[in-house]
């Protein structure tokens, strides 16, 4: 058995098909973990396995829909009997300003369409999956939730306003989650990620709407990203890093870490 003993656990980890949840589940399974790894991307993700990895079930999974959710529980138990841990990591961002006083009511302002999408996977696509894990933790008389936040969940985030807020709402689910399943051993915990190295998911229309939202060029804000005077550290995040603080979170090593959120920052502030 390794430190963290996870090995025979199964993990459900959403939006695991790249970027963060990805190396998230590529921890679970270098730890021995079995992983579901839950996303839109109708593309199996492939993950380094060798002879102590545990196994992957892929499930192209809406989080945002209580049968999609319902159907991959059921595939899940099919495979691989008991649930064990939930990662929440699933997540979605569209900069817009508030308000855009050179483009009123534009491309690049928050509108309805924006914030439908935005909370509807980073807010009730987390409480969605944590329901359908909770009552198999139940039935199990243990479990552990994982929900991932971020920074400016907490910091706020010039252009990204509706997605910090999320954050923020994800991190109150943390704390008010952990107060309600505490008694039923069940503990649940936050992860806030700082600034990380580049994945796939930092798009050019991505970036585009950022640098307007910022009125800089897509240049200055490229730079920004190596620039890290406000994160004492002195470097960006790996997604190694998160992977590996949410496994051992996850484990029983971490069996008495309950209600918090935990920054992988580097030790960022506001200045």
């Amino acid at each position: 058995m390794s430190w963290l003993n996870l090995e025979g656990k199964t993990a459900v980890v959403t939006g695991a098909a790249s970027g963060i949840g990805k190396a998230v589940a590529q921890s679970f399974l270098d730890n021995g973990a079995n992983v579901v790894v839950c996303d839109m991307n109708p593309n199996e993700p492939t993950f380094e396995l060798n002879e102590n990895s545990g196994e992957v079930l892929y499930v192209v999974t809406n989080v945002t829909n209580a049968e999609n959710i319902s159907a991959m529980v059921e595939q899940a138990k099919a495979k691989f009997g008991k649930l064990d841990i939930l990662v929440n990591n699933a997540g979605i961002n569209i900069p817009c300003l508030l308000a855009d006083p050179k483009d009123p009511h534009g491309k690049y302002e928050l509108n309805d369409n924006v914030y439908d999408k935005v909370t509807g996977v980073n807010i009730k696509g987390v409480y969605l999956c944590a329901q359908a894990l909770t009552h198999e933790f139940f039935a199990n008389g243990e479990g552990v939730i994982i929900n991932m936040s971020s920074e400016s969940g907490l910091e706020g985030s010039e252009g990204q306003s509706i997605y910090a807020a999320t954050k923020n709402a994800v991190n109150s689910f943390t704390r008010s989650w952990a107060k309600e399943l505490g008694k039923h051993n069940i503990r649940v915990v936050g992860v806030a990620p700082g600034i990380m190295e580049a994945t796939g998911l930092r798009t050019l229309a991505y970036e585009e709407a950022l640098s307007y939202t910022r009125d800089i060029t897509v240049e200055d804000l490229r730079k920004g990203y190596s620039n890290t005077k406000t994160t004492p550290l002195g470097r960006s995040g790996k997604l190694s890093e998160v992977g590996d603080t949410v496994a051992f979170l996850a484990s029983d090593r971490a069996s008495y870490i309950h209600g918090i959120t935990v920054n992988v920052a580097g030790g960022k502030t506001r200045g």
